[in-house]
């Protein structure tokens, strides 16, 4: 082995694969304990689009990660190039500081701040690579839109909303009582001109944060409706299947994130499913959108094989999550459909606290943990019990909370 070859850096395969294995809006707390050693750092920041419901996914010091807006990373990400990884000095978290950033080709932003200012950049190329593949984790399971994902994601971009609206309404509150101050008849004019500007200035930007947080968790449908169409026109381009498209109305509500992205993974689905039947000739898929719902459609006019069961089964996790209704049929030497209407809003009943309710104290306690991203393992010497009692308590959890996984169980307690 040679001197050079001695001191290439080298990546911990498994301990990359439990930062990739596991419910996505922890993945910030596991990457940043993954780099702390090689890259130490007091908070770190993931930004993507990707991630309707949590586009800032934040580990490291709270003060300084709460502080931390979107505009900031938007400029920020603006100087990295894509594919690239750089130190520089930018504003973050209100102030002036040196980061390490990377910027995944595909625009998802990384950024670390260093524990000490002065520090240089050490394996820049590896840092860029790991998360390359941390990036890519993270499309495949937004676009897999797991119901893990879509009850995390709903659940977020409600949470966000209302925090949003709180401190607008009480920013705006405190603007306008300095604003009619300002211009009572006080001396000074050019002061309270000038102080009457910053204000007016303040007020307005702050009347238009609700609009920049829509822009990040909302997708127009038409827009939605082009992806999925290009993607299924690429995947069935060897099938002998014609593919006839209907899009949606470019005009009407956007679509929430979660619904975008679920309407995308089941429409994916279904048109597999359909073009699974052997010697399909045609296949039509549509959009429909009345500001209420999304109106998925997909049909053919063939031998009505297609196997229900299975696509229903597919289908049925997220939507559940997403209060969704699923309608198939097939018959025989006519043809198949398949009718799946996604609500907009989440529900306005809270039938989730109710069923959280029918928990006992052991299984609060259990699920508690669980969201922390606990194993049964460490459960088990938390609480003193066995690891398959944590089982059996876990087992009654799903089974109480109406869910098949322990994402799903995590999210609607986090939820709450």
């Amino acid at each position: 082995m040679t001197d050079a070859q001695a001191h290439e850096p080298t990546i911990d395969l498994q301990g990359l694969q439990e930062v990739i294995d596991g419910p996505l809006h922890e993945i910030a707390a596991r990457l940043s304990r993954f780099l702390s050693e090689t890259w130490p750092h007091t908070a770190l920041v993931i930004f993507t689009r990707e991630c309707a419901g949590r586009p800032r996914k934040v580990a490291g010091a709270t003060e300084m990660i709460k502080k931390v807006t979107i505009d900031e990373l938007e400029t920020l990400k603006s100087t990295v190039e894509p594919g690239q990884a750089m130190r520089t000095t930018t504003p973050i978290s209100g102030t002036q500081r040196t980061v390490w950033a990377v910027r995944d080709p595909a625009d998802t932003l990384l950024v670390l701040i260093p524990r000490r200012s002065q520090e240089q950049f050490p394996e820049a190329r590896l840092l860029a690579a790991i998360f390359g593949i941390i990036a890519t984790s993270i499309r495949q399971q937004v676009a897999q839109a797991s119901p893990d994902y879509l009850a995390e994601s709903r659940a977020a971009s409600a949470e966000r909303a209302r925090t949003i609206a709180e401190m607008a309404a009480a920013h705006e509150a405190a603007l306008v009582a300095i604003l009619t101050t300002l211009r009572s008849s006080l001396d000074d004019h050019r002061a309270r001109l000038t102080a009457a500007d910053t204000a007016s200035a303040a007020l307005v930007a702050l009347r238009s944060a609700p609009m920049s947080d829509q822009a990040l968790s909302e997708e127009a449908a038409l827009a939605a409706f082009a992806k999925i169409r290009k993607e299924i026109r690429h995947t069935l381009r060897h099938h002998g299947a014609r593919t006839e498209f209907v899009a949606p109305s470019a005009s009407g509500r956007p679509l929430p994130g979660e619904v975008a992205y679920a309407a995308r993974a089941m429409t994916r689905a279904a048109a597999l499913a359909f073009t699974a039947q052997p010697g399909l000739t045609r296949l039509r898929i549509a959009w429909t959108c009345d500001g209420a719902s999304l109106r998925i459609d997909i049909r053919d006019q063939h031998s009505g094989d297609l196997d229900t069961a299975s696509l229903h089964r597919q289908l049925q996790g997220r939507a559940r999550t997403l209060g969704a209704t699923i309608d198939i049929e097939a018959v025989s030497d006519w043809g198949s459909r398949a009718t799946i209407t996604l609500p907009l809003d989440a529900p306005p009943d809270r039938s989730d606290e109710t069923r959280l309710a029918r928990l006992n104290r052991r299984e609060q306690e259990v699920m508690r943990l669980v969201t922390q991203g606990k194993r049964n393992k460490t459960i088990a010497q938390i609480l003193g019990i066995t690891e398959s009692t944590v089982k059996f308590h876990v087992s009654g959890a799903l089974r109480k909370l109406e869910v098949t996984s322990r994402g799903e169980a995590a999210a609607l307690a986090l939820s709450r």
